[in-house]
């Protein structure tokens, strides 16, 4: 083919060096934001997590030496995965989804919950979350399959990729752990959508969620009361949510100054689920509008180059781990300033903990390596052809 029917190769695609031509051809200013979001994490983790480690009867900076190792990890996780061709990419988020799923499924078995209700972790020394690595390798197999229901004689993807959907959520209800089934639904909904499902599926898939959300209601008390708590027309002060207001109240636009808030103390999760909340009281409302221009800025900048994609596998597996992320985040700040009913999910690449680290720079990896440059032509000129 000619550069007629095909783009010219991006500059450098034909470096015979394989870090040479992932430079080229990557996404720097995505692998920047995702190093500033890691950045930001390293600055929590001082100001969160100093606290629960003297609580604990251990050295000061025990949880901020940990994060600074799970954090070099991620990234280097993220370079790592970002260099195989999608292929390769492809191959290994399938395997990801096998392992992690058949952890999940083991979980009532050699699981325990921490004492927090929910069995949702292995503890070998060091405790496993098995569900945040299931996530992107789950985005990667369903894309696959919606791909393949796209060549001429191929499987029956999109229902596959469905029902597999509705194992994974049924597992993790189980636990129960809604709050990464409604994320997991939603993930699918936008692939279904990237892949090219009528808007009328769309709205019956969105009914499903809401059906999900009325069942976890109507059948488990503590869903229930974090709905009826965040409905409620007071909040306690005494409350996670409670503590929360009174640290975004505090902070203001500015911030009461790094290291002089208090919530830190209250809150059982400052350094997790409400690290926000930290940065609202210490750093100001400009700091968190900062954060989520960053996370804003990540998954939007992928969609778009995603939109000008003509491999289909790229196109619907990549904006499922988008969508994860940036919705992963939506939540967890939403929570933070009140927009959502409190919802146990940390804050990628920001929240202390070795499996939310690892399995996000898993998922962005395998962004950064769908969302490369490759000589193609831009999807809507294969459709003018047709």
């Amino acid at each position: 083919m000619t550069d007629i029917s095909y783009h010219a190769a991006p500059a450098g695609y034909g470096d015979p060096s394989i870090l040479g031509r992932w430079w080229r051809t990557v996404d720097k200013l995505s692998l920047g934001a995702l190093a500033l979001l890691i950045l930001v994490g390293l600055l929590m983790s001082f100001a969160a997590s100093v606290p629960l480690a003297e609580k604990r009867g251990l050295p000061p900076f025990y949880f901020v030496t940990r994060h600074v190792v799970f954090a070099v990890v991620a990234y280097a996780v993220i370079v790592a995965i970002s260099v195989m061709p999608p292929d390769q990419a492809r191959r290994n988020g399938v395997r990801l989804f096998l392992a992690a799923f058949v952890a999940v499924l083991f979980l009532p078995v050699f699981g325990t919950d921490f004492g927090k209700g929910a069995v949702r972790w292995y503890s070998f020394g060091l405790s496993v979350q098995p569900s945040e690595f299931l996530k992107p390798g789950l985005a990667v197999l369903t894309g696959w399959m919606m791909a393949a229901a796209l060549r001429p004689g191929g499987p029956p993807g999109v229902v596959m990729s469905f029902l597999v959907t509705l194992a994974v959520v049924a597992s993790l209800a189980i636990q129960p752990d809604f709050g990464q089934a409604l994320l997991v639904i939603a993930a699918w909904g936008a692939m279904f959508f990237a892949w090219g499902a009528p808007i009328l599926l769309i709205v019956g898939f969105v009914g499903l969620g809401v059906g999900l959300v009325w069942f976890a209601y109507t059948n488990f008390e503590y869903v229930a009361s974090r709905i009826d708590d965040f409905l409620a027309p007071e909040v306690d002060p005494t409350s996670q949510i409670g503590y929360a207001i009174t640290a975004v109240q505090k902070g203001g636009l500015f911030g009461v100054g790094a290291g002089e808030g208090s919530v830190k103390w209250s809150l059982p999760d400052a350094h997790t689920d409400f690290v926000m909340a930290v940065a609202a009281e210490e750093y100001g409302l400009l700091f968190c509008l900062a954060v989520i221009g960053l996370y804003l800025f990540v998954t939007l900048r992928a969609l778009t180059r995603l939109m000008r994609e003509r491999d289909a596998f790229a196109r619907v597996a990549g904006a499922g781990l988008a969508v994860l992320f940036g919705v992963q985040a939506f939540i967890n700040i939403g929570v933070t300033f009140t927009l959502l009913p409190a919802k146990g999910m940390t804050l990628p690449f920001v929240s202390y903990g070795g499996s939310s680290m690892l399995a996000s720079g898993i998922a962005m990896g395998l962004l950064l390596s769908l969302t490369r440059r490759r000589p193609q032509d831009h999807v809507t000129d294969r459709l003018g052809r047709r």
